[in-house]
């Protein structure tokens, strides 16, 4: 008898419903990628709109009046830019919050293939009409400030959508292992979206924006042409629902030995009573555990989002590098991050404690933001060093936080089985975490004018925070 290839061998190994979860696991880890690629061209583009114009060659059939300002984009052009950038990120951000409490219940009652599908394409085409602004020559504050806010409404449709799509294949198991390197897609959309920012941002910055926004489009088209909801939907066996031994407010990893990857889709176990209706706003209030965690990413976000609309600005002002190569720099942060969301869900299902993690992190990260302001531009190693330091240590909880506290709080026993409340768990989280994303950037516009050191001294404050509403 013939023996079978050795890739054959491993293909077979693998029952259908693995390589479905695995197939699903890849589009929404490629899905929420391109939302935050799509988020990125602003921070890479600030220190395009608003440069020193002195060290800038002109061309010579230019009439030059100001000679600091002349290759400015206005309105960004004044003195008073920093403010302005921050209202920029202000009107994406507070959009984005707000929306984000409304979106994960229209995500439990609406289709998630066409939800997810339209909030793609809807988000290509307003982050494309940004960067038009470049070609069609407007200075207008309101039309970025309007687009941005357009598309902060449309980007809610991708956080809870993802999650409950997973949900829905993966059941209750929830590694925070695995949810850590699923959750890298977060750090990966920042990186690509960077490195692609910032091969347009010196020539024609409005590339920077119209380049990502057709990416996501297009994977809003892949999504409504592939994306299978739930496993019924193409005859695969429903996901294992664990019965939980023991649950604590904290959340300590009671399903830790749950895999996410089983192939064994039979069960002992009596399944769990599914309920049919959507969990209630208030009703995912009064899970344990869900206000305070929300809380602690209101601050935890607040630090990670400053970081990412203002580090490559930080970086060309405080260390005097070009545009491109500040965001090339900037991506250091995010690669950090990676590594800090896969080890804090490794540690997390070690120690059995999600809250101890997040809470160890957070006081090992204020220190390192006070040291990468101090010394951080002390060399380009040294900037490398505390880039993925602080990436690292600042992501870290943010990652856990989203990932596998949501899916914990999400499927908490006090549910009865009710599966459906993942979607809207996950919003209330993240949009409370959102409105200190909305916060960070804006602070940071209004007080770097005084000092990128304030700004920094607020950072550690928030982070501080973070960790005594969990404690």
């Amino acid at each position: 008898m013939r023996s079978l290839a050795p890739g054959i061998k491993l293909i077979t190994s693998f029952s259908r419903d693995s390589w479905y979860r695995f197939f699903i696991l890849i589009l929404t880890f490629v899905f929420y990628t391109t939302y935050h690629l799509s988020r990125k061209p602003i921070s890479i583009v600030k220190s395009q709109l608003h440069r020193n114009c002195s060290n800038v060659i002109h061309p010579a059939d230019l009439n030059i009046t100001d000679n600091d300002t002349w290759c400015d984009w206005a309105p960004f052009d004044k003195n008073n830019y920093q403010n302005l950038f921050g209202v920029l990120d202000n009107c994406f951000l507070v959009a984005y919050a707000i929306g984000m409490f409304f979106s994960g219940m229209f995500g439990e009652r609406l289709p998630l293939r066409y939800y997810l599908s339209s909030g793609m394409i809807l988000s290509g085409l307003f982050t494309v009409l940004f960067g038009l602004g470049f070609y069609w020559q407007i200075h207008s504050l309101w039309y970025y400030c309007l687009v941005q806010a357009l598309n902060g409404l449309v980007q809610t449709t991708g956080w809870p959508a993802v999650v409950a799509c997973v949900g829905n294949w993966f059941g209750k198991g929830k590694r925070g292992f695995i949810m850590g390197i699923w959750n890298s897609h977060t750090s990966v959309g920042n990186i690509l979206g960077s490195l692609i920012a910032g091969v347009y941002v010196s020539s024609s910055w409005g590339l920077s924006f119209i380049v990502p926004g057709i990416i996501i489009a297009s994977a809003g088209v892949i999504c409504f042409l592939f994306l299978v909801e739930k496993p019924e939907d193409v005859n695969c066996t429903l996901p294992q629902h664990h019965e939980s031994v023991e649950q604590e407010p904290l959340l300590r990893n009671s399903s830790s030995n749950e895999e996410i990857f089983s192939t064994n889709t039979s069960t002992a176990v009596e399944p769990e009573e599914d309920h049919t209706e959507a969990i209630s706003f208030c009703g995912a209030l009064r899970i344990p555990g869900v206000v305070e965690f929300s809380l602690c990413l209101l601050f935890a976000k607040l630090v990670s989002y400053t970081f990412l609309y203002w580090l490559p600005l930080y970086i060309a002002n405080v260390a005097h590098f070009d545009p491109k190569e500040a965001g090339d720099l900037s991506t250091l942060f995010d690669v950090g991050g990676i590594v800090g969301g896969i080890l804090a869900g490794l540690i997390s299902d070690y120690s059995g404690g999600r809250a101890t993690t997040c809470c160890a992190m957070l006081i090992i990260a204020a220190p390192m933001l006070f040291l990468y302001n101090k010394i951080g531009q002390n060399g380009l190693p040294t900037t490398i060093g505390m880039l993925l330091w602080c990436g690292a240590l600042v992501n870290g909880p943010y990652a856990l936080i989203t990932t596998a506290v949501s899916a914990d709080l999400g499927t908490h026993e006090c549910l009865r089985g009710n599966s459906r409340a993942l979607s809207t768990v996950t919003a209330i989280i993240d949009g409370t975490g959102s409105i200190g994303a909305a916060i960070g950037p804006l602070l940071a516009g209004l007080i770097s004018p005084t000092g990128w050191n304030n700004v920094f001294y607020m950072l550690i404050a928030a982070d501080v925070l973070a960790c005594l509403v969990r404690l």
